[in-house]
């Protein structure tokens, strides 16, 4: 298991795209691998707050929806140009759905949901492929959550969407892995973001724990620090994160 420090990682010399940099994990993520070096540039529909953080880092800022296959396309370029190549692309854009499945179904949120949250995920692998390959290899480290990993009643279009990104980083790990692009996921319980919305309260009053933002920061960095890939890192309160231990799928008899 990969040391859970991050401290060995140089980030001088590389590049890495962000994308949801501009607020929550993504900011905080920003803001780290800057501190080691790294040039970031953050992709975003948030373009205020984006681009006061891609300033104050010295790193450029790309308004972008992932949910547009173009949009991630000119996010890479915007990188490749501003920097020279790429590195590390974090796709990390994510929103709860708040989308049930009986009387309050509604369809356009229900896709909304997929789009960020899949879709995005999809897209922005696409277009990272090529910048990577380029370089000679690098990281992609697509944001799923500890709902891909388990049951989440409370939202069950946030559970499918992250339970996807979970099985296409499984997928995409050993595929690409012998060109020296490692893909793994990375997947928080409850951060202390805005994600949480109005559930932070319930959650507190339900004493259950919220995890610090930093520690899921340590983990991008310690996944950057490895030579794994098609996991999925769980991030959970008092427990040090690390790859999820999948069993077998039975095969015939």
């Amino acid at each position: 298991m990969v040391a859970f420090d991050g401290a060995g990682w140089d980030g001088r010399g590389k590049t890495a795209l962000i994308t949801g940099g501009s607020n929550g994990i993504g900011a905080a993520v920003a803001r780290r691998l800057a501190g080691q070096g790294a040039k970031v540039v953050l992709a975003d529909i948030d373009t205020e707050r984006g681009g006061a953080l891609a300033e104050e880092l010295g790193g450029r800022f790309v308004r972008c929806d992932v949910r547009e296959p173009g949009d991630s396309t000119a996010a890479v370029a915007a990188a490749v140009d501003a920097f020279g190549g790429l590195d590390v692309a974090f796709l990390n854009a994510g929103i709860s759905s708040g989308c049930g499945l009986d009387g309050d179904f509604d369809p356009e949120v229900y896709r909304r949901a997929m789009a960020i949250n899949l879709d995005g995920v999809v897209y922005g692998v696409h277009a990272a492929l090529p910048a990577l390959r380029a370089r000679g290899g690098g990281d992609i480290i697509a944001t799923a959550s500890m709902a891909g990993l388990t049951a989440t009643p409370f939202d069950p279009i946030y559970g499918a969407n992250k339970a996807a990104v979970v099985a296409l980083v499984r997928a995409l790990g050993p595929t690409h892995a012998a060109e020296g692009i490692r893909v793994n996921a990375l997947c928080p319980s409850f951060a202390d973001t805005d994600i949480l919305g109005g559930m932070k309260g319930t959650l507190e009053e339900q004493g259950f724990p919220i995890l610090e933002v930093d520690r899921v920061v340590e983990a991008v960095t310690a996944i950057l620090d490895g030579d794994d890939a098609g996991e999925a890192w769980f991030v959970v309160p008092g427990r040090e994160p690390g790859p999820f231990g999948f069993r077998g799928v039975p095969g015939p008899r």
